[in-house]
């Protein structure tokens, strides 16, 4: 049985000891090196394996696996920036969502910008997109 001093800070806290949990007070994961290369590999492929033969059309042997390769170093370099996101840059503590991180990487006023261009431009209302053709 627990004393009350341990209790209490226990309750202030929020943070249980045990070996259920993670340095935060919440659940440990249980993820492996495999299930993350599974996700990623499925996040990373995807849909684009399928236009993979169209693009090798398009572009040819030479410009196509350069251009594969120019792709997967883009995508090695910005997962690795997402990692160090991971954590809060001040306190440390544990980013759980991508707003989470950007919050506490850029700012709240920054943010924002950021939130507003990634929605707009899955959204395809930016300046650029917007511009129409004239057909006569």
């Amino acid at each position: 049985m627990q004393n009350g001093s341990t209790l209490s800070t226990t309750m202030e806290s929020g943070y249980l000891h045990s070996e259920e949990f993670d340095d935060d007070g919440r659940i440990k994961r249980t993820g492996s090196w495999t299930n993350a290369t599974a996700h990623i590999i499925t996040a990373v492929i995807g849909s684009g394996v399928l236009s993979l033969a169209w693009c090798f059309a398009q572009l040819g042997w030479l410009a196509g696996s350069i251009t594969i390769v120019l792709f997967s170093v883009i995508t090695l370099y910005t997962s690795l920036l997402l990692t160090e996101c991971y954590r809060d840059p001040v306190t440390g503590a544990r980013n759980y969502t991508y707003m989470d991180a950007v919050k506490s990487n850029l700012g709240k006023s920054r943010s924002l910008y950021s939130v507003h261009t990634s929605f707009s431009t899955l959204l395809n209302v930016m300046p650029v997109s917007t511009t129409r053709t004239r057909t006569t």
